[in-house]
């Protein structure tokens, strides 16, 4: 797992700054892991949106806000518990490109954006990356609340990349994913 950098609110680099710098306004968390599959069938468990909560730890329960459940446009609560603090996260999927992406914007109290990428490896291996740029509320902390939760969420969303990868390899019966109405 590489250590993530912190970006400003327009995107622009700061640099290789650490995410524990005081000026970060945004933290990023950046873990990967090696799957033992091709990015079909990773993708086939990622894809399923309302099974997250499967390998999520941190993620309680996802609701889709209409019928859409699917694709760009998809949009979704999740109540998401870290320790004590429980928030309701309002996320709208960004990028679907299947086998490769999936990103979605955070419009709740913590805002940002998250990125699941794919990309293929020698011997039907799958390098699976989790990129989130978090912003917090001034009255969580604003950027100190990003310096305080970089190793929690670092940690939390490793060992759920540890579960999406025993899942997968763990030979799931596939299910097709139901067609958009």
């Amino acid at each position: 797992m590489r250590q993530g950098y912190a970006l400003d609110e327009s995107r622009e680099p700061l640099g290789r700054r650490p995410v524990t710098s005081a000026y970060a306004r945004v933290m990023r968390v950046h873990v990967c892991t090696t799957i033992a599959a091709t990015p079909e069938v990773v993708w086939a468990e990622v894809e399923r949106l309302e099974r997250h909560v499967e390998w999520m730890t941190d993620a309680e329960h996802i609701r889709f806000v209409d019928e859409q459940q699917s694709g760009v446009g998809t949009r979704f609560e999740c109540t998401t518990r870290v320790w004590k603090l429980k928030l309701e996260d309002l996320m709208v999927v960004t990028e679907w490109e299947p086998e490769r992406s999936l990103g979605v914007a955070h419009r709740g109290l913590v805002t940002g954006l998250g990125r699941f990428t794919l990309k293929p490896r020698r011997h039907g291996q799958t390098r699976f990356c989790w990129d989130e740029r978090l912003s917090f509320p001034w009255w969580m902390g604003g950027p100190l609340a990003g310096i305080v939760a970089w190793p929690i969420l670092r940690s939390i969303w490793g060992r759920n990349l540890v579960a999406l990868k025993h899942i997968v390899e763990s030979g799931r019966p596939l299910e097709p994913t139901p067609a958009p109405t």
